[in-house]
């Protein structure tokens, strides 16, 4: 296939076996809002040999439609319903566990669309319950430059001392965008944690029924086509986060690939291999561009 590398066969032989892959978004397709050079050729030979993929992310920003309509925009094909995000895991949990219960969701007007259905409570309806006494059963924290303010979480401090859950859509401190290393919303979830004295449950990477969930619709995939029946083991995490991906990845039973076009290097690897309980990604490539090539090539 002319748009990808020459095949590395020692990746080809640490990823024998893959029959699916995992895909961050950010620093393996995507970099400070570009496509990471070869990602969309590697995404389009994945298309058409039929390999399945999956892009799990951490992205809480923006719904998934719109996720496809900006991929779209920087050379990708990928359909919305190929995208698991924190932001749709999120709205899975509330769905099942606080039905018909009011939440307090702090993300971007796009992201809250994944909400539809729920109680979501507007800033003036969480004011008039905090005025009022009533319950509010979780607050949600996702990210957005325009939510993300002193005003918005007080009003999630004070509903969480009153009793709500306490729900991170994910632990990311930091992320590269166009403007730099910007901060995460995990930054303020572990702000909220240590002045309310309450643990969060996060729904995004590296938590393993993140990963379940992304295993379980690929095997429900590979049942669907008539395949052999799809065992994590036959799944490879590819990220760029040694902790998120690799580590969450390899706690979940995938096999994992990191690579170097995102934001953690070979400080951060040699840091995870330390210790009785290190780790190592089973494999480290380049780019995308490499691993697919090594798999389809």
């Amino acid at each position: 296939m002319p748009d990808l590398p020459p095949r590395d066969d020692s990746l080809r032989a640490a990823l024998h076996g893959v029959r699916g892959l995992l895909l961050d978004l950010d620093g393996v397709l995507v970099l400070k809002g570009a496509a990471v050079p070869g990602a969309p050729e590697a995404l389009a030979a994945l298309e058409r040999v039929g390999f399945p993929y999956l892009v799990v992310t951490n992205t809480s920003l923006v719904s998934r439609a719109t996720l496809a309509r900006w991929g779209r925009s920087v050379g990708f094909a990928t359909p919305a319903d190929r995208f698991q995000s924190a932001l749709t895991a999120s709205a899975e949990l509330a769905g099942r566990e606080f039905a018909g219960r009011p939440v307090y969701v702090i993300t971007s007007d796009d992201a809250r669309a994944e909400f539809d259905g729920l109680a979501v409570l507007d800033a003036a309806a969480v004011d008039a319950a905090l005025a009022e006494g009533r319950d509010v059963a979780a607050v949600i924290l996702g990210d957005s430059p325009d939510q993300l303010t002193r005003e918005t979480l007080n009003r999630a401090f004070r509903l969480v001392l009153r009793g709500a859950v306490l729900v991170g859509m994910h632990r990311n401190p930091w992320w590269l965008t166009p403007e730099g290393p910007t901060l995460d919303a995990g930054t303020f979830l572990v702000g909220l944690e240590w002045a309310t004295k309450r643990k969060a449950r996060t729904v995004g990477k590296p938590d393993p029924a993140f990963f379940r969930v992304a295993a379980e619709r690929m095997a429900t995939g590979a049942s669907a086509r008539g395949e052999p029946r799809l065992l994590r083991h036959h799944l490879a995490m590819v990220g760029d986060d040694v902790f998120n991906d690799i580590g969450g990845g390899r706690r979940a039973g995938l096999r994992t690939v990191f690579v170097r076009t995102g934001k953690h290097g070979d400080a951060e690897l040699a840091e995870a291999a330390r210790g009785v309980r290190g780790y190592r990604p089973d494999a480290v490539a380049p780019s995308i561009a490499e691993v697919v090539a090594a798999l389809v090539g």
